[in-house]
């Protein structure tokens, strides 16, 4: 074995034992990671003025709405997709 073959193997010895390591370290200590909806509401939050706040629908809000609406437009052509199937054809 060269010294290059030994340098590499000693490296992804390394690197497998930091990888099986990780999972295990992770889950002895559990860190919260911050929604993305959430930060974007506080964001959001701080640029309308505070009187008018309960007036804006929040970003959580807007896509919740939005994913309602998604769901129900799945739900339509979910139940048309066999008619233009057949009518297609």
């Amino acid at each position: 074995m060269t010294t290059a073959q030994r340098v590499l193997a000693a490296i992804a010895l390394a690197t497998g034992a930091s990888a099986l390591a990780a999972p295990a370290a992770t889950a002895a200590a559990p860190v919260e990671v911050p929604s993305v909806i959430g930060q974007l509401d506080s964001f959001a939050a701080t640029s309308v003025p505070t009187e008018h706040r309960a007036q804006v629908p929040t970003v959580s809000e807007q896509v919740g709405g939005g994913m309602n609406r998604l769901g129900k437009v799945n739900q339509l052509t979910g139940q048309a997709a066999p008619a233009l199937a057949s009518a297609l054809r």
